[in-house]
């Protein structure tokens, strides 16, 4: 009788444990500083709202969240150095529609699973892409841009942030939609990429807007057409290219935070519901507004079920493309 009891009481003690563990695990964390990997160069969209969201996620936490930029590979250094870190909740990243959504279908050997290899935390933004060009391309709206590539195929080069990039299949699927022959130059961010396009090395882009807003709104480049649906709230006086002749066009970017996989739920609810409080602050929505991005949030189950459907999406888009990279 007595061993029972002492089972018994040990079994109710391991069940208290186990309960009460993943709490105290989550009051807790962090300890120490966490390490916030944006898989692109410094000044570009992806690191740019990284930077913002790891100062407040700072703030609030009371521990240093560092942004290591690792890029190259169309982001997929750096995606593949968070799928194998610790799952422990001091490495995280900032993920794209690309690396998470697009370079599964682009690549014919990726090095990591976005889904399997990953623990969604929150859905942070939402962004458009726009059609930029440099001053020296004489179109002022699509349907002249349109003829312009149609009366020198192969003669036009595009920049874009990286192969996989939403810049990249934003142009993959317009030229497939108009049937342009144009050339793909592709770098390593969005920086080093506007540098050259300021430059006049490329002569146009697709990229994320709030990349390439401030550079609009000096005059640097032209805008000719946002990729989204509708305008952009934050930009308005932009057309959108659906409205300029193809109606069936539209690609919106997206960027969401992610843990390596088997990362302890108890802390990626916590990281997800102090992301979605941060996003939801007046404060974070007039400077993501000023930036061209929409804020998000959300439970991870939501950017789980966007990733399903993106993923299928843009495997068509791939396909019809027919952009691959051994």
């Amino acid at each position: 009788m007595t061993i029972s009891r002492t089972l018994i009481a040990a079994a109710a003690t391991f069940l208290v444990l186990c309960t009460t563990a993943p709490a105290a695990l989550a009051q807790a964390y962090p300890t120490k500083p966490v390490r916030v990997v944006v898989p692109f160069p410094a000044g570009g969209t992806t690191d740019i709202l990284a930077r913002h969201v790891s100062q407040k996620l700072t703030e609030r936490l009371g521990q240093q969240f560092v942004v290591d930029n690792k890029a190259g590979a169309g982001g997929n250094i750096g995606t593949e150095a968070v799928a194998k870190s610790d799952p422990d909740g001091y490495t995280i990243m900032m993920g794209t529609i690309g690396t998470h959504s697009i370079n599964i279908s682009l690549y014919s050997k990726l090095s990591y699973d976005p889904v399997k290899d990953f623990a969604p935390i929150s859905l942070v933004a939402m962004v458009a892409n726009v059609l930029v060009v440099h001053p020296s391309v004489p179109a002022k709206n699509v349907q002249e841009f349109i003829a312009l590539a149609k009366s020198q195929p192969g003669k036009l080069n595009f920049g874009t942030p990286g192969n996989g990039t939403s810049g990249h299949l934003s142009a993959e699927l317009f030229k497939s939609m108009t049937g342009t022959d144009m050339i793909h130059v592709p770098y390593r961010g969005s920086g080093p990429m506007l540098t050259d396009l300021l430059g006049g090395n490329v002569q146009f882009t697709f990229d994320n807007l709030p990349s390439a807003l401030p550079h609009i709104r000096s005059g640097a480049l032209r805008a000719l057409g946002v990729t989204t649906p509708k305008r952009w709230p934050s930009t308005p006086d932009i057309p959108t290219i659906a409205e300029q002749g193809l109606p069936d066009y539209s690609a919106t970017a997206w960027f969401a935070m992610y843990a390596p996989a088997k990362t302890p739920p108890a802390i990626v609810n916590k990281l997800s519901d102090e992301i979605d409080t941060i996003l939801k602050t007046p404060e974070m929505k007039a400077q993501f507004e000023q930036q061209g991005a929409d804020p998000v949030g959300g439970k991870p189950q939501v950017l789980a079920d966007l990733m399903k459907t993106e993923i299928e999406k843009w495997a068509k888009a791939v396909k019809a493309s027919g952009a691959r990279i051994d």
